[in-house]
């Protein structure tokens, strides 16, 4: 087993590569998601997943790693998203 991240700048790095490789697999979840704004609805499943691997290779301890998970989705997903038409932009 590899070891665990404990830098808080390379797991945001991680982070965001979990969620790269989320929307990247699932495009059309995405696409719809944001038209439709339901997008954590439509990727709950994927988002738990990538989660619950991201916590699974840092440290417990890590600081913020609620939030560098999320912002991660947003700064990934969301905001590369903001080409699709959609009410909530």
């Amino acid at each position: 087993m590899s070891k665990l991240v404990d830098n808080p700048a390379l797991a945001f790095r991680l982070a965001r590569a979990i969620v790269s490789d989320i929307a990247l697999y699932n495009p059309e979840k995405v696409k719809e998601g944001i038209t439709n704004d339901n997008i954590f609805e439509l990727l709950a499943e994927e988002l738990t997943e990538g989660r619950e691997h991201f916590y699974s290779r840092v440290i417990p301890e890590l600081p913020d790693k609620d939030n560098m998970y999320d912002r991660a989705v947003v700064d990934v997903m969301i905001k590369q998203a903001g080409n699709i038409e959609s009410s909530i932009w």
